[in-house]
C-alpha cells in the first residue's frame, strides 16, 4: 500500500538554470545532489528541508536517450501557500511570469512559469 508522494520528476533542458529557478527566485532549497559521473545527474529540491515530498531536476536530453518513449512532459503541479498576496508579489518582483489572482470554490490559485515556460499553480491554504 502506498502511503505518500515522495518525489516528482521535473525534466528540464538546462538543470543549472531550473536549480537557480527553484532555490533563488522560489525560495526551495537542494536537497541532495547526485551525479554518477557518466552523464546522470540530479537535483532533488524541496520547498523545506523537512517536506514530505520532493521535486527531482533531471536533464531532459539525457533521460530520452536513456529512456524512449518515456513521457518527458511537464507534470501539473498545485503548490500551496498560506499568503497567496505576499508570494504573488514576490514572483512578479523576480520577473517571474505569473498568472492573475483566480478565485475557485476550493480557494484563490494563480500560476506561475519557470524559464523554459513550464507552468505550476499555487493555491492558497490556511
Amino acid at each position: 500500500m502506498m502511503s505518500k508522494v515522495g518525489q516528482i520528476m521535473l525534466y528540464v533542458n538546462n538543470q543549472d538554470e531550473a536549480v537557480d529557478f527553484w532555490t533563488d527566485k522560489v525560495g526551495f532549497s537542494v536537497i541532495a545532489e547526485e551525479n554518477n559521473g557518466q552523464g546522470m545527474r540530479w537535483i532533488e529540491i524541496a520547498p523545506t528541508k523537512g517536506a514530505e515530498t520532493s521535486i527531482i531536476l533531471h536533464n531532459k536530453e539525457f533521460v530520452a536517450k536513456m529512456s524512449p518513449g518515456l513521457n518527458l512532459g511537464t507534470p501539473s503541479l498545485m503548490f500551496f501557500t498560506e499568503n497567496l498576496d505576499e508570494l504573488y508579489s514576490d514572483l512578479s518582483n523576480k520577473n517571474i511570469t505569473v498568472g492573475e489572482i483566480v478565485n475557485m470554490p476550493t480557494g484563490r490559485v494563480f500560476n506561475f512559469a519557470d524559464n523554459e515556460e513550464n507552468y505550476f499553480a499555487v493555491m492558497e491554504r490556511k
